[in-house]
């Protein structure tokens, strides 16, 4: 067979193509519902990438003229409406503060669809500058390519073995949820708690399969910077608060202490995340300078356009300033919608709308450069998202606190409500461009390692934010009625053991209402931006002294923010990935010291696979639970339809669920380590 030269300028394959377009539609849909439910229970988001381009080899091998490029694109739309599903991070605020009572279907997809739509143009004018001309790693968007290479090359079972990994995750992590989330009979957590004195404070471990793969993705750096805020928190804040206060007469020792880590503690957590995206955003004043000065050199010579090579064409300037008008009417028309339900002047109402669609764009496209360069550095599941939100929470509400003082909005109290919600409204705006950014430029890099044409695949991470932007409203009121968020609950009486966290937008309503009520605890955010230059002190430290060592401040600050059981798998996960790696490369060093980062890699490339199938089968069952419960509850019954056991049966279910997740981990390191045998047996 011929070789294809997929770098070439004159290159003619199917790239952007129907049957890859509606493929990329179902695995939208799939992995945009995994991530909304992730997002609202943990407060994390994976990125679909790496299993969007698995199974899109494994679909489209059944076509004889199929390429890498086309399975790229089908990853490239996928992944874009995967990662869109961060607005969970704060548009759930809208009910938590009872503004809204359900989510509005058109007004939560024009905010989805307008707001990654313009992530997408953001990061256009970036891609040279941090793609091209950079070295930054991508390390997810590295990831990709290479088994994109792998899956269109020689290899025969690369295919077959790639979708048999994530399809073995997936039936792991959904049976294990099915148990503990539905049948109940395993526990998700234990918590033990203990009191020296007036000191309080826990020994927690969750269970969660999908953390314990989103853990080995990170890394050991994201991981033990996770594990130091969590000691930070509960290790010295809490036990320090717990000692210096006094609880409440009748409230026991345990609930005493959550209450303090989660009303003060996670202000710290705050200060922490927002310093460290303001640190982000302050490095990246030179990058951002040199991709614009690119992209207005690149529009001055649009007609010199034919002459670039097929794989530096980016969207016509003409194609997209459409675009970008489009997007600004969508903008003024679904703020329109939104601000004229308060009834204020003409006057009031034009300028709320005004200052919501400027706001949003203007501090998008830093955010995007922000985002876009820190994705590049440690990779999208650790980029700063939640920081930008709580940056961009409190500068909506410090605009619409502005305005609002001069119309008179704040005499009642339904014009604070709705001054909240606004706030709300257009930070939601701002996080899906962050969100996109963050992803859209690992789409790049693996486009760009692969041979792919830019436009089309801009045209496709387009199409791929307006698919998952019809997606996000409908999953996301099906889980608030199947579970209820904090502070937001359709129904009395309700298993409160099951509502959904929703914690980044638990947060920023917590701040946006304590800026507008005049009596937010400055002191902890103030003192968390403390711990964050201290933080980034060491970090500059430790990097300064060896490339190998870092901290990573935002890391920190979500490990004093995050519930401990949802990290303490986070940081396992991170832990286990270390080791496994160091015994493989010292086996690797022993038995074929020619080949040991080939072998390594083949090795590691079967535990991102397994990872990420383990981050999809959970997220999927407890999408399938969620819509059982919710015919249940319509249909008159049970909210846990499916638990086999009560809630006397819970020792042995803590116990059970340890055991569970110890075989867990230990069939992931057996699957990593003796892929090295099953890729190499051929050769033996």
């Amino acid at each position: 067979m011929k070789q294809v030269d997929f770098m070439s300028h004159d290159l003619n394959v199917p790239e952007l193509t129907l049957r890859g377009m509606l493929l990329g539609v179902l695995i939208t849909v799939i992995f945009t519902a995994s991530n909304v439910y992730l997002g609202l229970k943990v407060g994390l988001t994976f990125s679909s990438s790496i299993p969007a381009a698995v199974i899109s080899m494994a679909v489209l091998k059944m076509f004889k003229d199929s390429n890498v490029l086309e399975n790229n694109m089908v990853q490239t739309q996928a992944s874009a409406a995967g990662t869109l599903s961060a607005v969970i991070f704060i548009i759930p605020g809208l009910l938590m503060i009872g503004y809204w009572q359900g989510f509005a279907f058109w007004q939560s997809l024009m905010i989805c669809a307008c707001g990654g739509c313009l992530g997408v143009l953001f990061t256009i004018p970036l891609r040279r500058a941090m793609i091209v001309n950079s070295d930054l790693p991508y390390p997810e968007g590295l990831a990709a390519a290479e088994i994109l290479k792998v899956g269109s090359g020689s290899a025969a079972g690369a295919k077959e073995n790639g979708i048999k990994e994530i399809m073995s995750g997936g039936i792991v992590a959904a049976i294990i949820n099915l148990c503990s989330s539905g049948f109940q009979v395993i526990s998700s957590e234990v918590h033990y708690w203990f009191t020296f004195g007036k000191i309080t404070s826990q020994l927690p471990i969750g269970f969660s399969s999908a953390l314990l793969g989103a853990g080995y993705l990170i890394g050991i750096a994201s991981g033990i910077s996770i594990l130091v805020g969590t000691l930070l928190a509960w290790g010295v804040f809490v036990p320090y608060l717990t000692s210096a206060m006094t609880p409440a007469a009748g409230q026991s020792a345990s609930a005493f202490a959550s209450s303090i880590w989660s009303q003060k503690v996670r202000l710290i957590g705050a200060g922490t995340i927002g310093i460290a995206a303001i640190w982000t955003l302050i490095t990246l004043v030179k990058p951002i300078i040199e991709g614009m000065r690119i992209s207005v050199q690149a529009m001055r010579r649009s007609e010199a356009g034919k002459d670039l090579h097929r794989m530096d064409t980016d969207l016509s300037p003409k194609t997209t300033g459409l675009i970008l008008t489009i997007i600004i009417i969508g903008l003024l028309g679904t703020f329109y919608s939104f601000v004229v339900d308060a009834n204020l002047s003409a006057s009031a109402t034009w300028i709320f709308v005004l200052a919501g669609v400027v706001v949003s764009i203007c501090m998008g496209f830093f955010v995007a450069a922000a985002c876009g360069y820190m994705a590049g550095l440690i990779g999208t599941s650790a980029s700063p998202i939640s920081g930008i939100g709580i940056l961009g929470i409190i500068i909506s509400s410090l605009v619409v606190l502005g305005i609002g003082s001069t119309v008179s909005l704040f005499n009642t109290e339904v014009g604070t409500k709705f001054a909240i919600a606004l706030a709300i409204f257009m930070t939601s705006v701002i996080v899906s461009i962050a969100a996109i950014s963050n992803d859209n430029l690992q789409d790049l890099k693996t486009g760009y390692l692969v041979g792919a044409t830019p436009w089309r695949q801009q045209v496709a991470l387009l199409l791929g934010c307006l698919v998952g932007a019809f997606a996000i409203a409908p999953v996301l009121n099906l889980l608030y009625e199947a579970y209820g968020f904090v502070g937001a609950m359709p129904r009395a009486g309700m298993d409160e053991s099951q509502v959904l966290s929703a914690p980044q937008a638990t947060l920023m309503s917590t701040i946006a209402k304590g800026i507008f009520s005049h009596n937010l605890d400055w002191n902890y955010i103030l003192f968390g931006v403390g711990v964050g230059v201290a933080v980034i002190i060491v970090d500059l430290l430790l990097k300064s002294n060896s490339a190998k060592y870092s901290l990573p401040p935002l890391a920190v600050g979500m490990g004093i923010y995050l519930p401990p059981t949802l990290e303490i798998p986070l940081v396992l996960g991170a832990v286990m990935s270390y080791f496994v790696l160091r015994y493989l490369r010292n086996r690797a060093t022993e038995r074929s010291p020619q080949n040991i980062e080939e072998d390594v890699e083949t090795c590691n490339r079967h535990g991102v696979l397994f990872a990420s199938g383990l981050i999809v089968g959970e997220s999927i069952m407890g999408v399938i639970i969620a819509i059982i419960i919710v015919f249940s509850v319509t249909s008159g019954g049970s909210d846990a339809p499916l638990a086999l056991v009560g809630k006397d049966f819970g020792s042995t279910a803590d116990w059970l669920g340890l055991i569970v997740f110890i075989a867990t981990v230990a069939l992931f390191i057996q699957r990593v380590v003796s892929a090295k045998f099953q890729a190499n047996q051929p050769n033996q």
